[in-house]
């Protein structure tokens, strides 16, 4: 069984906006990343997140964007029962819908076929869902879902 997920939701704002609001650190670190993100989301860069809830920041690796429709990110696993380290792939679509909103679907993949892996897994899943909620509130009504949330 691969362990992969995918999860998605419509955000009332053209693509152009709610794309901006993940590869602009400002916008990105005033609704997920508690703790801040550093480095713009570009191709082949390294970017820096940081959460309240998740001890230190650690890299975010780009592999690849296409502007306004696909973000491409590799990351260490959070899989402390691994034999040794290993990355996941996360893959952000943006797609416009025909009444002008935005379809945004993450999906994960890449984690160990062991109960850790699948417990890891399952983490990501529900940490992207909300991440998918809050950027929603952030970008249709400017509220911070995560503020206080974890401290």
């Amino acid at each position: 069984m691969d362990l992969k997920f995918e999860i998605s939701g419509r955000i009332n704002r053209p693509v152009s906006e709610v794309f901006e609001a993940v590869v602009n650190p400002d916008k990105l670190s005033a609704y997920f990343t508690t703790g801040g993100a550093k480095g713009r989301i570009e191709t082949g860069a390294i970017v820096t997140w940081d959460f309240s809830d998740f001890p230190g920041a650690f890299p975010v690796h780009v592999v690849e964007v296409e502007k306004d429709k696909r973000i491409i990110l590799k990351w260490d696993a959070h899989d402390p029962a691994a034999s040794a380290p290993y990355q996941t792939t996360v893959t952000m679509r943006f797609e416009p819908t025909d009444d002008g909103r935005t379809l945004v679907t993450i999906a994960e993949e890449g984690w160990r076929e062991t109960p850790s892996g699948l417990k890891s897994s399952y983490g990501n899943c529900s940490g992207w869902m909300q991440m998918l909620c809050a950027m929603k509130a952030y970008v249709e009504h400017g509220i911070n879902l995560r503020e206080g949330m974890y401290k």
